[in-house]
């Protein structure tokens, strides 16, 4: 039976990390455990900012953006050293399970834990939306939403200056907020890196859409292909329809989360301590066709995402 646990947030922060955390520490609680929040990822976990939490430690968090554990970076995890010192702090407190909620990055360093001893497992927590393992990831939704609305804002006064938005939405690895976020917003065009694009032709719909009476267009980037400027500079020149680029950046990663992010967050943090309560670590907790899953950490890593070309295509054939 696991006496005790820890639960850290890692990588890039994501709108319901609170609520995941506040999941996992009532569970264990409910379960009879102790848990331990650890500050700023493996950072803390190497260098001990480490307490002990109660039920009121994750009281009035469910709705707040963000995350109360903080979160860092740790280049000194990346090496063997540095999981050694993660690992022996586990058995200087007694922890023996740790719930990770983070990226690909923050389960690469799960996998190196759990081959040390430790048991771990990962909850999918990024709002690129881009863990293979797993049809959704804990702050998603809310991301996509404050990038709709921030767009909706951009159009109102895009269309006061018959002007085109060249909006660049996060997403490094992936185009998912870009796809689900142009389609939202009804946008002229959406350029991710997994389709194919041409300057030339965007330039050619704008102006075959000027000719029948659009006066205003919105152009959706992924954070991928950057360069939003330069797009937007090349797409005035071709068109001689003035264009502004605008980078949303991490204001993206803000805000209260929304009811699904809070709920699938919830669910996902539930179903870790009931993996770890087991005596089962090295998993990543995921979500496929609407159930909770757990797969192998090493399994998960090597696991693909498709891009959902098909969405794409909708965007494209229904913008007018």
């Amino acid at each position: 039976m696991i006496k005790k646990i820890g639960v850290l947030t890692s990588g890039g922060d994501a709108p319901g990390m609170n609520a995941a955390v506040r999941a996992v520490v009532r569970t264990a609680l409910s379960k009879g455990m102790e848990v331990y929040g650890i500050r700023r990822g493996y950072v803390g976990l190497i260098s001990g900012d480490i307490f002990q939490m109660d039920e009121r430690s994750v009281s009035d968090i469910i709705h707040r953006g963000g995350t109360v554990l903080y979160t860092a970076r740790c280049p000194e995890f990346r090496t063997e050293e540095g999981v050694e010192k993660a690992r022996a702090k586990c058995e200087e407190l007694g922890i023996e399970g740790l719930v990770v909620i983070g990226g690909d990055g923050s389960f690469r360093g799960a996998a190196d834990l759990s081959a040390k001893g430790v048991l771990c497992v990962g909850i999918p927590g990024t709002i690129d939306n881009d863990i293979a393992c797993t049809d959704y990831t804990i702050g998603f939704d809310t991301a996509m939403n404050t990038a709709m609305e921030m767009v909706d804002k951009l159009r109102d006064t895009s269309q006061s200056h018959d002007r085109c938005s060249v909006v660049e939405v996060m997403g490094r690895g992936a185009g998912h907020i870009a796809v689900n976020t142009g389609i939202a917003c009804g946008a002229t065009d959406i350029i991710t890196k997994e389709v194919p694009y041409d300057i030339d032709k965007i330039a050619k719909v704008m102006l075959e859409k000027k000719s029948k009476g659009k006066q205003h267009f919105v152009v959706i980037v992924a954070e991928g292909i950057g360069h939003s400027q330069e797009i937007a500079t090349m797409l005035q020149e071709k068109t001689h329809i003035e264009t502004r680029a605008t980078i949303l950046g991490h204001v993206q990663r803000g805000g209260n989360p929304t009811l699904r992010d809070r709920v699938e967050a919830t669910r996902m943090g539930y179903y870790a301590v009931e993996l770890l309560e087991q005596g089962i670590g090295n998993r990543v907790v995921g979500i496929k066709d609407s159930k909770l899953v757990d797969y192998d950490i090493q399994e998960a890593l090597q696991m693909s995402k498709p891009y959902d070309e098909k969405l794409h295509h909708i965007a494209e054939q229904i913008a007018f």
